[in-house]
């Protein structure tokens, strides 16, 4: 794996990550966008094996507010996202990306404008129709104004419903739960990752849309659902597949959410032969 840092046009920096950077010969690569709270290097098998098996580069990078890339701003918008994931297009000469949760909801988006040609998205935490609601951030907001990351993480947590068991738990529980694992590396991280999240889930609210305009979608286009993962997904997905003629839809069995972070040989093939054409 290569590590180099870009220059975005509003003078930002990214952090880039290249698997299979001696495959470049075979053709461009794929860019992968991660998703809220999480960073490039969670994604780091997944990259490995579909690189492995596509024979191409595959590129991760750090969004804003992650790793080496720049500070995220507090007005945050989706425009931002999209036109750093142009600049990393336009660096790696890449056309397929592949977008994870968040990241999927940013590519179905940027897909619309971006010389996007085939685009694949796993959980795309897109709303269309108002499919993905929020009515827990007053109370997170609140926890955060006191002070309480504990118990705002609970209630993160529990709002997102992406953490299988843990999503589940009562808020008491949960709150005590995220105290024990505090010093823990996954603790640090979603701590580190709350208030960038909230951000984003709010961006994507705001550019919640039916789902006709998704036509501009590239023709080739694939949605993948975890059969675990939580219903609003895949109630967005289905609007955009139905009215979406060229796209393929799929439901990976036997995983959740997390199941692009897992890397299973089934969704690895399932990509791989669709970067393939």
């Amino acid at each position: 794996m290569t590590r180099e840092t870009i220059t975005t046009p509003d003078g930002g920096t990214l952090e880039l990550f290249t698997t299979g950077a001696e495959l470049a010969s075979a053709g461009s690569g794929v860019v992968v966008v991660h998703a809220s709270m999480v960073t490039a290097a969670d994604y780091t098998r997944f990259a490995q094996k579909l690189s492995a098996a596509l024979g191409r580069p595959v590129h991760t990078f750090n969004r804003r507010g992650r790793g080496s890339s720049s500070p995220q701003a507090l007005d945050y918008t989706l425009d931002a996202d999209i036109r750093d994931l142009d600049a990393v297009m336009k660096h790696t000469s890449s056309t397929d990306v592949f977008g994870h949760s968040f990241g999927g909801a940013l590519a179905l988006h940027a897909a619309r404008t971006l010389p996007v040609e085939r685009l694949a998205v796993y959980d795309p935490a897109v709303s269309v129709n108002h499919s993905v609601t929020a009515d827990w951030t007053p109370e997170y907001e609140r926890a955060t104004a006191a002070g309480d990351d504990d118990r705002a993480l609970a209630v993160l947590t529990k709002g997102l419903e992406t953490g299988g068991a843990f999503s589940r738990m009562p808020l008491s529980m949960l709150t005590i739960a995220n105290k024990l694992t505090a010093g823990t590396h996954l603790g640090k991280q979603m701590r580190d990752m709350m208030r960038t999240g909230v951000r984003e889930i709010k961006a994507i609210i705001a550019a919640d849309m039916p789902a006709e305009p998704f036509l501009e979608l590239p023709l080739e286009t694939l949605i993948v659902v975890g059969e675990k993962s939580p219903a609003y997904f895949g109630v967005a997905c289905g609007q955009i597949h139905d009215v979406l003629s060229g796209s393929s839809y799929t439901i990976l069995p036997g995983f959740g959410h997390d199941g692009v972070i897992k890397a299973p040989e089934k969704l690895i093939t399932e990509l791989s032969d669709f970067f393939a054409g």
